[in-house]
């Protein structure tokens, strides 16, 4: 026997592992600890890691990790961004036209984020993807300084090459065009169809490009962003993707293209998210003055994600719930409230608050289907109203509070969104805004039926089980 065959034997080489190992498990458990995350998700860690060590120690690498400290980008670019987005005078609250409540979700939104308050603009409201890509093309290809774009998800199909198609032809005729994707989401869309792009002048970076050696320490923490701004006087944001399936008759979503001086918010967020890649500071002109606007609306834009110090939309949402005094209206793919949140909308219902939940019967994943339902019973219970889409999928994502305030974006009404991802939403102050996407509420329920508890809480006994098991995976699902 060789001397190496004799180490591989040793009794020596067993417990040395065995104690990095335990010294491993120990650090982590150290690091959850000095996190001083809640004490329910602390504790939870702590347990996988040591019942299934293992196991626990490679679901910890890849989506247990904080990166709230990992910062996007300098102080000193975030200042020279921030003097460009914000408005010539500091809002003045006092004279805002707004309830109370909105008032003090004004003030809650620029404290978390920093998120200015704009006066003056329009928005017209998409509710199917052909019409908004319509749209969006059109201002693309009336582009003449700029064009910013950011997805979550661009395929290589017949609607990306039409999006890639208006791209290379503004890049061709001089226009600067910018494009942000995330590299998991468009996963799809091969090495050709970035290359063609570049090739024809459009500056593309992925976001948290996943590659070995980097792929566990950026997998879980995905850009679910969706906005483009073109030439500072159009913007758009909400939760509709460039891809085929998007486009289909039974996808119901949500999309708004904003006119006005809000746009300056989505540049300012896109302009961040450019100089996290590592690039130069976006210095695009966004006009100061716009044309005026009939019926003008307030809005504000609240961007989030986990290297925040705060979960911004997350936070925005539990006030605003707690804040309303005659409805809550949500539609969402996914219904995975944290704690919280879940909390905020029972104290509301058992306020007589009307709160109602609108969600697919059938999303686009069986997983998150038993994970939403698993919520069903403690809203059932709280006296909150369940409707389920039977039109197809719906992927709209809106929160609509009382009569005069609405959020539309990219958020899910899920962990995922609320922790891991990068979202982007705009908190809308207008009766009228209001009552356009309470409409689109009411029409998707007539494609739904209402829950009745009495009947939900007879469902088969194995359909409870699922529910309950994979309630457990929520917060990484």
């Amino acid at each position: 026997m060789t001397a190496f065959q004799e180490f591989l034997h040793s009794p020596w080489l067993y417990y040395t592992l065995m104690t990095v190992y335990a010294l491993s498990i120990l650090t982590v458990i150290i690091v959850i600890l000095s996190e001083n995350r809640s004490p329910v998700k602390s504790l939870a860690w702590m347990t996988v890691l040591l019942v299934v060590p293992g196991v626990g120690l490679v679901l910890y690498i890849f989506f247990g990790r904080n990166i709230q400290r990992k910062r996007l980008i300098s102080r000193r670019n975030l200042r020279k961004l921030r003097r460009t987005e914000s408005s010539r005078r500091p809002t003045d609250f006092r004279r805002l036209k707004l309830s109370p409540q909105s008032v003090q979700l004004v003030k809650l939104t620029h404290s978390l984020a920093g998120a200015v308050y704009h006066e003056g603009n329009s928005a017209t409201v998409f509710n199917h993807a052909s019409k908004k890509m319509d749209a969006l093309i059109a201002d693309i290809d009336n582009a003449t300084d700029y064009v910013n774009l950011e997805y979550y998800i661009i395929d290589d199909d017949k609607t990306g090459r039409r999006l890639q198609k208006a791209l290379i032809d503004a890049a061709r005729r001089g226009v600067r065009v910018r494009v942000i994707y995330d590299h998991v989401g468009s996963f799809s869309a091969g090495r050709k169809f970035w290359k063609e792009l570049r090739e024809a002048g459009v500056d593309v970076h992925p976001f948290f490009k996943v590659v070995f050696p980097l792929f566990a320490t950026r997998i879980n923490w995905r850009n679910h962003r969706k906005i483009a701004i073109i030439d500072g006087r159009s913007a758009y944001i909400g939760g509709m993707n460039i891809a085929d399936r998007y486009m289909e008759s039974t996808w119901r979503d949500l999309h708004v293209r904003i006119q006005g001086p809000a746009v300056r918010a989505l540049q300012y967020c896109f302009a961040v998210d450019w100089t996290f890649m590592g690039q130069p500071l976006v210095k695009d002109d966004v006009p100061l003055d716009h044309t005026p606007v009939e019926a003008p609306m307030g809005i504000q834009l609240v961007s989030s994600g986990p290297t925040g110090k705060w979960p911004n939309i997350s936070m925005v949402f539990q006030r605003a719930i707690a804040n309303a005094r005659r409805r809550v209206y949500i539609m969402t793919p996914y219904f995975l409230p944290d704690d919280p949140l879940l909390r905020a909308l029972q104290t509301a219902a058992l306020a007589h608050v009307d709160v109602r939940i609108l969600i697919p019967r059938n999303p686009d994943s069986a997983l998150m289907r038993h994970a939403s339902f698993s919520y069903i019973t403690p809203c059932l219970n709280a006296g909150m109203k369940v409707f389920l889409y039977e039109g197809g999928m719906l992927h709209t994502k809106a929160l609509i509070i009382d009569y005069d305030m609405v959020s539309v974006g990219s958020t899910n009404f899920d962990f995922r969104s609320f922790e891991h991802n990068f979202e982007a939403n705009i908190i809308v102050y207008s009766q009228e805004f209001n009552a356009r996407i309470t409409e689109e509420f009411r029409e998707a329920c007539q494609s739904a039926t209402r829950v009745v508890s009495s009947e939900w809480h007879r469902r088969p006994l194995i359909n409870r089980a699922i529910q309950s098991v994979v309630r457990l995976l929520s917060p990484i699902l």
